[in-house]
């Protein structure tokens, strides 16, 4: 029986942090199943464009690619997500491959990254592994990509196991949801006399959030606003695809997959 697993990500037009980061998971799922050919797909089709155009690379949607591993008479699949959440994204790849259900003897789905409670002690675990101890008058400001879907729940239960696990000077704020910048500045405050602040992504990627929303030199970036209100500003662009801890959580999730 031919085996595939085909990792589905939102992709990204950032060359340079696709390699540290989709590329990375897909390294770690490829070499967690060596008894299956791997295969990739992007769920963004704007992304999918913007890389043909702009570097004549092509990725398939998801669509597209359990369609070709159909036809290449692959009968057994599991599609692993590297989404963060069970948003928009993961319903339009469970839509997509839903037609494809009963065209293979197997097709399972490992879930996105923040599914499971067990997933946000792990993320969270994750996160503090790449993290300094906490110090007095410094503070960490995570981004996220924020949705109006209802999976935008994770960034507050993410905050809130970080807070109980004693690391009360992290925050957790997002680009286009809730809780946003100024609800951040909220609570920098409420910490009381914070006067340095490293800021990172909360996204597996690294891309046009991070780099322009977060660290950009426009004065609305959230770096630019920080300064703007006298406070010290670290960036770090490091994608959560970077981070092996959160890299191993979608390996247990694809395995998890494989086994029902």
């Amino acid at each position: 029986m031919k085996k595939a697993i085909l990792a589905v990500s939102f992709g990204t037009t950032h060359l340079d942090t696709l390699e540290r980061t989709i590329a990375a998971i897909e390294g770690d799922l490829a070499a967690a199943f060596p008894d299956r050919d791997f295969a990739r797909a992007f769920t963004s089709g704007m992304v999918r464009r913007r890389l043909w155009d702009r570097e004549g690379l092509s990725v398939d949607s998801p669509a597209q690619a359990l369609d070709r591993l159909y036809r290449a008479g692959y009968e057994d699949v599991v599609v692993q997500s590297t989404h963060v959440m069970n948003g928009e994204e993961w319903e339009k790849l469970v839509r997509e491959a839903r037609p494809y259900a009963d065209r293979f003897a197997a097709l399972s789905f490992g879930s996105p990254l923040l599914t499971e409670a067990a997933d946000y002690q792990a993320a969270a675990k994750a996160l503090l592994d790449r993290l300094p101890t906490a110090e007095v008058g410094s503070a960490v400001v995570y981004m996220g990509h924020g949705t109006e879907h209802h999976a935008n729940a994770v960034y507050a239960l993410l905050e809130y196991i970080l807070h109980d696990m004693g690391r009360r000077d992290i925050h957790i704020g997002t680009v286009e949801g809730y809780p946003g910048f100024e609800e951040v500045c909220r609570r920098i405050e409420e910490q009381g006399d914070v006067k340095r602040v490293l800021l990172l992504p909360l996204m597996i990627v690294a891309g046009d959030h991070a780099k322009n929303d977060l660290a950009g030199e426009d004065a609305d970036s959230w770096r630019a606003m920080l300064a703007q209100r006298g406070v010290e500003v670290t960036c770090r662009l490091e994608g959560l695809g970077e981070n092996p801890r959160v890299r191993e959580i979608f390996v247990e999730h694809a395995k998890r997959a494989e086994g029902n």
